[in-house]
């Protein structure tokens, strides 16, 4: 794919899925921390600090944005387990990787956030009944939205955020 900014495509969300696709997606969000620790691996403060295209993030950016973005879908999670069909509140993504903690923070850190905040979420969404899966909430802007339309986004989130990384690294030649 030739546009940067969507190195794996945009995200392809179907209103239905079955319980085995379900779960590769759901193995997708586990595998997801382990990726990116891979994607960043060897990679150096100048290089952390480049962006992965003409005006996007910095890799550090992306790296600190993931846990960020997946915290908020895990609290998501839990608020449509436990209440009937929330209005969420949306938050300004770009607004936060501007934050001096996703500019100066180890990357070391969203890391290991991640990777426990997904032991915590697999744990959740594999133990969840089929019927779960329809729980949802609205949101500001996409609307009703449930726990599998979350779990379609977020397998395809990890693995575009990896690939944002390792196509640069590709044209860099790291």
């Amino acid at each position: 794919m030739n546009d940067l900014r969507y190195p794996i495509g945009k995200a392809d969300i179907r209103p239905n899925i079955t319980a085995a696709e379900r779960a590769a997606l759901i193995e997708q969000i586990a595998e997801a921390p382990r990726n990116l620790a891979v994607a960043v691996a060897g990679l150096d403060d100048a290089q952390l600090d480049t962006p992965y295209r003409e005006g996007g993030w910095t890799i550090r950016q992306v790296v600190h944005h993931v846990p960020d973005s997946h915290m908020n879908a895990y609290i998501r999670t839990k608020w449509a387990l436990t209440e009937r069909n929330p209005t969420i509140k949306a938050y300004e993504e770009s607004e936060w990787a501007k934050l001096p903690d996703s500019r100066n923070t180890p990357i070391e850190v969203s890391l290991s956030l991640l990777d426990a905040l997904h032991r915590r979420w697999v744990t959740l969404l594999t133990s969840l009944r089929e019927e779960d899966f329809a729980r949802g909430w609205v949101h500001p802007s996409n609307g009703e939205v449930n726990l599998d339309w979350l779990v379609q986004l977020y397998a395809w989130h990890g693995r575009h955020h990896v690939a944002h990384i390792t196509t640069l690294r590709q044209r860099m030649g790291w």
